[in-house]
């Protein structure tokens, strides 16, 4: 991704610091730091914090990764620290730098950061008001640019090619187990360049399918049994997710049908829903609404979406309740299902985007539940 696009959200960040008055930002390996500075690594024992102040931003660093930092990034400068020092005393000469030395105003840390790490920033500035950054940086990242729908888009093409090559296997996958099927889509997403999985896959047979969030063992499919197949990849940082609901051969239980008709129904009304200006809790209450009608009301056992962006799961939520309003560019899934405990469960997601007068469906794999 280009590195003018972090350095503008970099910006944009220290226009919301000020509007806000916030004194600074302080953030440690997350997708925060990344969305910001393009630099992505994973929490570690060593500090590595990125500081925002209105006028001025600091990387602070083991030494180790000061040239790659320099190279990935738009940053030409790295506060760095060998192993012996005390990166604390490096942490204070960027305090210095970027004026946050001595604050007593409001600093906003990571929301996953370390403790360790917190109560070494609240030694250092004890005057400070410490509260998450995800109350700034939630209102930047929750409204994607054309980059970031770009590579959801083209992690959602990934998902759709995987999914339809898994239910072509037809007959071929009775008898093979839930992590068979995994091993397998982990195949064709490295050959097609998928950076691994979203999150761990969900490959639920029979009456594991009846679990919402159930992921994969060896349990061997059979024939006539709905499979729930939840999964996706990662391009450029940024997540694929649908789910289908297959039979890959043989007749499926007398109900399934219908149930898989009913949530089809309630993804289409949830669908129908989208668009700007709709709060939130509106799509989930179109979805419910059919399901309930239904009968099935008490077995719709989740929301009916989430957001997605640098992270699988986040604003905006798709639930009663969310008033949030939604706006051009935001991004989330619809995933209606019914679960029957120690049956089999039926759930059909796709991710979408907001757009001006509805919203884009990024998944374009069939949805019904019968074999390809």
């Amino acid at each position: 991704m280009d590195q003018e696009i972090f350095h503008g959200r970099l910006v944009s960040a220290q226009g919301l610091t000020t509007a806000r008055d916030v004194a600074g930002l302080i953030l440690f390996p997350s997708p925060n730091l990344y969305y910001l500075s393009g630099f992505e690594e994973e929490p570690a024992e060593r500090h590595l914090l990125f500081i925002v102040t209105p006028t001025g931003h600091a990387m602070v660093a083991p030494a180790m990764y000061e040239e790659q930092i320099i190279e990935e990034t738009y940053l030409d400068q790295v506060y760095a620290w060998d192993d012996g020092d005390d990166p604390m005393e490096i942490v204070e000469v960027a305090f210095d730098d970027v004026g946050l030395s001595g604050t007593d105003g409001t600093v906003l840390i990571d929301d996953t950061m370390f403790a360790r790490f917190t109560l070494d920033l609240r030694e250092a500035l004890p005057a400070a008001s410490f509260r998450l950054v995800s109350e700034l940086l939630g209102e930047l990242r929750i409204t994607k640019d054309d980059s970031e729908i770009d590579a959801l888009r083209e992690a959602a093409r990934l998902s759709d090619e995987v999914c339809a090559e898994i239910r072509a296997l037809g007959s071929d996958a009775v008898g093979m187990t839930e992590r068979e099927v995994v091993a397998l889509m982990r195949s064709r997403f490295d050959e097609l360049g998928g950076h691994g999985f979203s999150f761990d896959p969900i490959v639920g047979s029979g009456p594991n399918g009846a679990k919402p969030h159930y992921r994969h063992g060896d349990r061997t499919i059979r024939a006539g049994e709905p499979v729930v197949l939840d999964f996706g990849t990662v391009v450029d940082g940024y997540p694929g997710d649908q789910t289908r609901t297959v039979v890959f051969e043989g007749e499926p239980p007398a109900e399934f049908a219908q149930i898989h008709e009913i949530v089809r129904a309630a993804f289409d009304a949830a669908i129908e829903t989208v668009e700007p200006g709709i709060e939130a809790q509106e799509v989930d209450r179109a979805a419910r609404a059919v399901i309930e009608e239904a009968g099935y009301g008490e077995q719709f056992l989740h929301r009916t979406g989430h957001g997605l962006g640098l992270e699988v799961h986040e604003e905006p939520y798709i639930v009663e309740g969310n008033d949030r309003l939604l706006e051009p560019g935001m991004v989330h899934s619809v995933e209606p299902g019914i679960y029957l405990d120690g049956h089999f469960g039926a759930r059909v997601e796709d991710i979408v985007v907001v757009t001006e007068d509805g919203c884009e469906q990024l998944n374009q794999s069939p949805r019904t539940w019968q074999p390809l």
